[in-house]
């Protein structure tokens, strides 16, 4: 496989972690609740999601004009309310790693299944009018200037809802993530990043940096 990289469009105060994850099995064959006890609110780790971050996050998006409220709210404010509902379930090890990551960080990530998603891939606003189907019930997001990942196809991720063309899989085994955060919240995203890479080397997966250049 060609190596992976990400144009980044000019956005102010932008700050992601790009990393591709390769696992050794299909996740449809991993341990499914590898990662269960951490997707709850008082699960034990290293890091504490904070209202200061939930504030910057919200800030980053409203850049061209998105409205992170309501329905549209970032995707780690989702799985706050989930987890504390106790809605917040296994599904498998890419996702469980992300959403115990993200939950804990309080910051958004995206995962995309790389044998579903096709570069070049690139990072920017999306057009007025863009949406696109975000679950298998066929429900779609108006995307309209919120950051997001574009592959060959268009928009298939963001900070709020990934797109459901390039979601994971019982054969999945190799992953895209992004870890959305600000200038602001730079320190976070180490942390996030550093802790979400070891998750994964702990069940064995491979974890690579992805290269980012401005485009």
């Amino acid at each position: 496989m060609p190596p992976v990289d990400v144009i980044l469009a000019p956005y102010p105060g932008l700050r992601v972690s790009v990393f591709e994850t390769a696992f050794p099995d299909p996740l449809g064959e991993a341990r499914a609740d590898a990662f269960a006890a951490l997707l709850t609110l008082d699960a034990e780790g290293p890091l504490a999601r904070s209202e200061e971050t939930r504030k910057g996050v919200r800030d980053l998006l409203r850049h061209d004009g998105y409205k992170p409220t309501g329905r549209g709210k970032p995707s780690a404010e989702y799985l706050v309310r989930a987890a504390g509902s106790g809605a917040l379930n296994p599904i498998n090890l890419a996702v469980d790693a992300c959403n115990a990551v993200s939950l804990a960080s309080g910051l958004p990530i995206s995962v995309v299944d790389l044998e579903r998603a096709r570069a070049p891939f690139s990072i920017r606003s999306a057009e007025a009018g863009t949406a696109y189907v975000f679950n298998a019930s066929g429900q779609e997001i108006d995307v309209s200037g919120l950051l997001c990942l574009f592959d060959a196809d268009g928009p298939c991720a963001n900070p709020v809802k990934d797109a459901q063309r390039t979601k994971t899989s019982a054969v999945t085994m190799r992953t895209l993530s992004i870890v959305w955060a600000s200038d602001a919240l730079r320190d976070e995203l180490g942390r996030a990043t550093e802790w979400y890479h070891a998750l994964l080397r702990g069940v064995g997966a491979e974890v690579t940096p992805v290269a980012t250049r401005a485009g």
